[in-house]
């Protein structure tokens, strides 16, 4: 039986120390580039362990606010914005280098990517950054969204981004985090959720709703406390649906 391969990224070397685990179920990583959380040591280590489990390798740039973790708007002057989310993925740049390895993508993290997808200037400055660091490179983001249109629009490759623990609105954005069912931590309903999208091309929001989704990575975070939970399942249950992670 020929399977359906799909592929699993999952945002790491945020601080929570179980990459070693997550490798060998993921097929992409985006790595924590010293805005919300990592410095130069974890993302070298980040980086052997990818390579070790095949992994594609990005770079996970954010607002530069580690005492919130990235998730909270940053009210900061865009070219200073701009610069540090360059810096951030140089950073990255630089370790790959030294263990001969190239970036596979680009993926904004946290309300970076929630502000990036709805605002046109904060779009535009991740895309600067973007373009002044890298090179044939994918950038990671939502379906319909103005980030995705504006970089398809200035010939950046972009890859539609779904996540599977995560619960969407009606307008495809994500539920707050500060709502109590933003995040997804059971198993079966992660599945479920993620082969509706995968099958279907449809999501069912918070309100009910089922709308039209596209993607062609989907994304577990690092910091669900489920996760390799999650990924163990998926990894036992997708080949039932002719699905494997890869």
């Amino acid at each position: 039986m020929n399977l359906f391969t799909l592929d699993i990224n999952c945002d790491v070397g945020e601080g929570i120390g179980n990459e070693k685990e997550l490798m060998p179920m993921i097929s992409s990583c985006s790595i924590a580039c010293g805005g919300h959380a990592g410095d130069s040591a974890t993302i070298k280590e980040v980086i052997r362990l990818a390579l070790l489990h095949r992994v594609h390798i990005g770079a996970h740039p954010s607002y530069p606010d580690k005492a919130n973790f990235g998730r909270k708007v940053m009210e900061i002057p865009f070219d200073k914005l701009q610069q540090n989310l360059e810096n951030q993925i140089n950073t990255v740049h630089v370790e790959l280098r030294k263990s001969v390895a190239t970036m596979n993508h680009v993926k904004a993290h946290g309300a970076l990517y929630n502000k990036a997808a709805v605002d046109a200037e904060t779009a535009q400055c991740l895309i600067n950054a973007v373009k002044n660091t890298t090179k044939d490179v994918w950038l990671y983001a939502p379906y319909g969204s103005v980030l995705a249109e504006m970089a398809l629009e200035q010939g950046l490759k972009v890859r539609y981004e779904a996540f599977i623990d995560r619960n969407y609105n009606a307008d495809l954005t994500l539920v707050s985090r500060s709502e109590p069912n933003a995040v997804i931590f059971d198993a079966k309903k992660v599945l479920k959720h993620l082969l509706r999208m995968v099958t279907k091309r449809k999501v069912k929001t918070i309100d009910g709703s089922v709308v039209k989704i596209k993607a062609k990575t989907y994304c577990i975070h690092g910091d669900n406390n489920n996760a390799l939970r999650i990924l163990k399942y998926l990894s036992i249950k997708l080949p039932n649906f002719g699905i494997k992670i890869g």
